[in-house]
């Protein structure tokens, strides 16, 4: 980052001249150790909807299969003050863990290590009929405030890391105080879903289908599709969201815009599968669903996540504005990328009012090149 001027706690560096931001030369490859995973707060909820009406036993199983972890208690009083327009602010978080069937699917060592991999603020506008999806790389390089994880333990801050080190230091109380830090806004809610439950949901619903406008052959994320119409399962659709070195530029940017058009797709399906008259996939969607999310505590129930889900009913993908977090590439290093100030502000002002966000805020900022690659 620039010696020009010292950061202060969670601010990145100004902007950088030049009419994209973007260093010299293409993204180099790196480890695949790290791992993909996406999932929307309204998707996952509102397949916990769909098991919510059953009664008695179907109730307590999936009760009993939620996690929850208590933010507020973690974070205290020290934190953005909730909107009052009638909006919310979720946190989603794709994790890729070191241990068990994560490993199976995603290589690398069983040390039940965890990294958040994928993270999106999803902005619900008054009235919940719209969303507005901001994609925060993993590889932006940040300034993480000092932060208290669940458990109580307390971690230094640290200049200069990249994003998805608080995960892996803090977990989600860390992840959520950096994210409110780097923004401004008060998140409401959090949930996360792991990569070998984001597998197995894909499976339940029967797979997905998507419209590749290019041949993607990437050997690291196991995938190869010719270009045109494919349904796919949850191999496949893992393989998708991990891509980075068969599409655009090879940069984790374009994965996040492969992973955006995958999950306008994934909110597609979830809303016209027949679940209703099949009460076997209603029920396996629904037991898939509640064991693959963490919650935070005051959605850790079935009947609060049917509320909290019931709200979003009305939003579908044409009513999504997914953009993802302004950045430009670090001139001292093409594998990170740094927040773009002036324009990430506002991003995150016109969230904070309520409004939809304008397209100067993601004007000549580094994109990754796969944009349109897939479609829902």
């Amino acid at each position: 980052m620039s010696a020009e001027s010292t950061p202060q706690p969670g601010i990145p560096e100004p902007d950088a001249t030049g009419p994209d931001g973007r260093a010299e030369g293409r993204r180099k490859t790196r480890s695949t150790r790290r791992k993909a995973l996406l999932v929307t707060a309204w998707t996952a909820a509102g397949i916990v909807v769909l098991g919510g009406t059953g009664a008695g036993y179907v109730y307590f199983k999936l009760n009993g299969n939620l996690r929850s972890v208590d933010i507020n208690q973690a974070l205290g009083a020290d934190r953005p003050k909730k909107a009052d327009n009638g909006s919310e602010n979720i946190l989603v978080l794709g994790s890729d863990t070191r241990s068990g069937a994560n490993r199976r699917l995603g290589g690398g060592t069983d040390d039940g290590s965890a990294r958040s991999d994928t993270a999106m603020i999803v902005h619900v506008y008054r009235g919940h009929q719209r969303a507005a999806v901001v994609s925060m790389p993993r590889d932006t390089l940040i300034d993480r405030p000092a932060c208290t994880d669940t458990k109580g333990a307390q971690h230094p801050a640290a200049h200069g890391v990249m994003f998805n080190e608080a995960y892996s230091t803090g977990g989600a109380a860390c992840t959520v105080k950096t994210v409110e830090s780097l923004t401004g806004l008060r998140m409401d809610h959090y949930l996360e879903v792991d990569f070998a439950g984001f597998q197995k949901l894909i499976d339940d619903l029967g797979g997905v289908p998507v419209t590749t406008t290019r041949n993607i052959d990437d050997p690291q994320s196991h995938l190869t599709l010719r270009a045109g119409t494919h349904t796919l399962g949850g191999r496949q659709a893992l393989g998708l969201v991990r891509t980075r070195h068969g599409v655009g530029d090879g940069s984790d940017l374009g994965r996040i815009q492969l992973q955006q058009a995958f999950v306008k797709a994934l909110l597609t399906q979830v809303r016209q599968v027949g679940v209703f008259s099949d009460p076997k996939k209603l029920y396996d969607l629904a037991d898939t669903a509640t064991k693959t999310v963490t919650t935070d505590s005051d959605l850790g129930s079935v009947n609060s996540l049917i509320d909290f889900a019931d709200g979003l009913k009305g939003i579908g993908a044409n009513r999504m504005h997914m953009i993802t977090m302004p950045v430009r590439y670090d001139p001292a290093d093409p594998n990170r990328v740094i927040m773009k100030k002036t324009k990430a502000q506002e991003v995150w002002t016109a969230l904070k009012n309520d409004r939809p966000i304008p397209a100067s805020a993601t004007r000549g900022t580094a994109t990754g090149e796969a944009e349109g690659v897939v479609t829902g």
